[in-house]
């Protein structure tokens, strides 16, 4: 699950991945100075290139979905509403959700997230980027966590 090699080495590494009902949550604060990297009402460029998304997609790939969602949605309340720059964060932001679903053994629930994810992503324009997250990429995990959501139902 968790890859701690896989993280960047200016990416703070949280002591492990928390999953409600299994592992003990982070202290409070322990995602403040990340959060804190987010300047007040930027634009999409500096939201593009902030230390927050960074960690947060980082947090993501190396399947710390609980920590990337927190960090993410400081980025995800600097985004002008509507836009497809709001629209994409909260995507990757209801992925995490529902991957971190998958792992609570909660497959329903993750199939209801990857809906509203792909609502969030309908709305991003065909072919661009937003604060260059790739819509197709966020598609491909939605189509996984989908598939392993069935493997986990049928399972039972």
């Amino acid at each position: 699950m968790s890859r701690l090699r896989d993280l960047p080495r200016d990416v703070p590494v949280p002591s492990h991945a928390y999953i409600p009902g299994r592992t003990a949550r982070h202290p409070e604060d322990w995602f403040d100075p990340i959060r804190r990297t987010v300047p007040d009402q930027a634009g999409s460029d500096a939201l593009a290139g902030s230390f927050a998304l960074r960690c947060g997609r980082a947090y993501f790939d190396a399947g710390y979905y609980w920590e990337c969602h927190e960090v993410l949605e400081a980025v995800w309340m600097q985004t002008s509403d509507p836009s497809p720059e709001r629209d994409i964060v909260q995507a990757l932001i209801q992925l995490a959700n529902a991957r971190l679903k998958l792992l609570m053994l909660r497959p329903h629930a993750a199939r209801r997230l990857c809906d509203m994810v792909e609502a969030h992503l309908s709305r991003c324009p065909s072919g661009q980027q937003p604060l260059g997250l790739d819509p197709r990429a966020l598609r491909a995990w939605v189509h996984e966590t989908r598939a392993q959501g069935e493997l986990h139902h049928s399972a039972k």
